[in-house]
């Protein structure tokens, strides 16, 4: 009876727990293209700037991780959009996204704001911060 019950706790961390620890593990992060970025307007040197942007992930597998804003100088700045990606059987549809990402108060000026893709493609679009 004992030997049942040891193999049983023996199957049952084998075929639950392990796989789910060795899916967490295989989760990785990759970068998104864009389809379309929102610019406000409206914006102050005492705003919180913010940009929207808008993409389509290929598959049920993709989930919004999160933007790594780059300010490259003053008034250049670079945005890349992070999803996460987990293994396994996934829905085969395109799921729309659609993020707000903060960047922070900017001096008075035009800002140029690259939304940069994978494959080192970028949208570009202008901001305005008035006085």
């Amino acid at each position: 009876m004992r030997a049942t019950s040891f193999f049983s706790i023996l199957f049952f961390i084998g075929a639950v727990l392990l796989p789910k620890a060795t899916m967490a593990a295989q989760t990785r992060e990759v970068v998104v293209g864009i389809n379309e970025a929102f610019i406000p307007g409206g914006f102050d040197i005492y705003s919180d700037t913010y940009v929207i942007a808008s993409g389509i992930f290929p598959n049920g597998c993709y989930k919004w991780s999160r933007a790594d804003v780059r300010h490259v100088d003053e008034f250049n700045h670079e945005i890349k959009s992070i999803a996460s990606v987990q293994p396994g059987m996934c829905i085969m549809v395109l799921i729309p996204f659609n993020k707000e990402i903060r960047l922070g108060r900017f001096n008075a000026g035009k800002h140029s704001i690259k939304f940069v893709s994978g494959d080192g493609t970028f949208i570009e679009k202008t901001m305005v911060v008035e006085e």
